[in-house]
């Protein structure tokens, strides 16, 4: 043994009740009230004792229970120096026990002393007092050499594998214990991501709505102000109820994500171009299953992608190409027209950076840039 296991306690765990099952704690309470049946048995049956003697035993015994319990929270505590200083009058005790005629009492709390010790001590500070009560035991034993010699092993084995099977039920409930830690954690960690991405759906789509609405109202209010004709005030009216409308889709497209009930991708990418005049979809591969972040973001890409197609190159020829593949979703949007400098300065839309860092959140990649005929959006998400 090291230094350290000499000095080492059993773990408060392994020490304590808890983690018992029921079997094992009705059986420990069935020893505990048999021993203390046989103690009292010994006590009234003694030929030797009479009167006062009795009394004086049953005290005795009351005493040694107290101390008994005490050296049990003592020992729980990891309290050396407490724990030896109720070894010492149970002993006594029972060389007590032993000197007044109650042999019976007093072997028994030879072995329990020695027990206990091996079970709830230190290595170090068990081994001697396990030594002394044995050695006790096998100088007062009646039996022959040899069988007085088993039973002191005996007692001594039984101590130690009381003590290792304390120690690995002590370790599983530490184990259990750090596994509900590391459940609780997850659990925590998932509802923060939870909040994160349905605060993301609500920023991409509240504010981009809200901040062009009051754009174009602001407008309405300037153009009031200063005299404007119908017209054009009319045009920021209707500019603005456009965008709460389109908004409103938006939002309720988000919620449909948040609660897993999202159309197939290569649906809502038909549905997306109907109502933008119309691209040309192409989808290949076997769709696999994805997740509701890695479909949103394939969504919002396509939408961010067709908005600034119609703001930069508006009639402009689109074809959108879906590749679902083993490991990842592939989305590109390309127009054949529109001047790449304006498209890659302007803010519209959601915006193709907002949409770079959805796509890194989850583990893809976004590019977008002018090629030879117009401007090319690409996404990948891994599946």
């Amino acid at each position: 043994m090291t230094e350290n296991a000499w000095t080492r306690w059993p773990s408060p765990e392994a020490l304590g009740r808890n983690g018992l099952s029921r079997p094992r704690r009705l059986l420990s309470g069935g020893i505990r009230a048999l021993v203390l049946g046989m103690l009292l048995w010994s006590v009234f049956h003694n030929k030797h004792v009479h009167g006062w003697g009795i009394a004086f035993a049953v005290v005795g015994i009351a005493v040694t229970g107290v101390l008994a319990r005490a050296f049990w929270r003592t020992t729980l505590q990891h309290r050396l120096m407490s724990s030896l200083l109720l070894v010492v009058p149970l002993l006594g005790m029972a060389v007590l026990a032993q000197s007044t005629g109650f042999e019976g009492p007093a072997l028994v709390l030879w072995c329990g002393c020695a027990i206990s010790a091996l079970e709830r001590m230190p290595m170090g500070a068990a081994l001697p007092v396990a030594s002394v009560a044995l050695a006790s035991f096998a100088a007062v034993n009646n039996d022959v050499p040899l069988t007085t010699a088993a039973t002191v092993t005996g007692m001594a084995l039984a101590g130690y594998v009381l003590r290792l099977d304390a120690e690995a039920r002590g370790g599983a409930q530490r184990l259990l214990a750090q596994e509900r830690a590391a459940r609780a954690a997850e659990a925590e960690s998932a509802a923060l991501a939870e909040r994160a991405r349905i605060a993301r759906e609500i920023h991409d789509v509240l504010a981009h709505s809200l901040s062009a609405q009051m754009v174009h109202l602001e407008a309405a209010r300037l153009l009031i102000e200063r005299g404007a004709d119908r017209d054009q005030i009319l045009e920021r009216v209707v500019a603005a109820r456009g965008m709460a409308r389109d908004g409103l889709a938006e939002t309720r497209q988000a919620l449909s994500a948040l609660r897993g009930e999202l159309t197939p991708l290569e649906d809502f990418l038909s549905e997306l171009v109907s109502a933008a005049g119309g691209a040309e979809v192409t989808v290949t591969g076997e769709r696999p299953q994805l997740s509701a972040e890695a479909s949103q973001a394939v969504r919002r890409v396509a939408q961010e992608a067709l908005t600034n197609v119609r703001k930069h190159a508006p009639g402009a020829k689109v074809r959108i190409r879906l590749d679902y593949r083993e490991h990842e979703v592939t989305l590109n949007v390309r127009d054949s027209g529109g001047a790449a400098g304006e498209l890659g300065t302007s803010g519209g839309g959601y915006g193709l950076l907002g949409m770079r860092e959805r796509a890194e959140l989850l583990g893809g990649s976004l590019d977008a840039g002018p090629d030879e005929e117009g401007f090319v959006v690409t996404l990948k998400v891994p599946v």
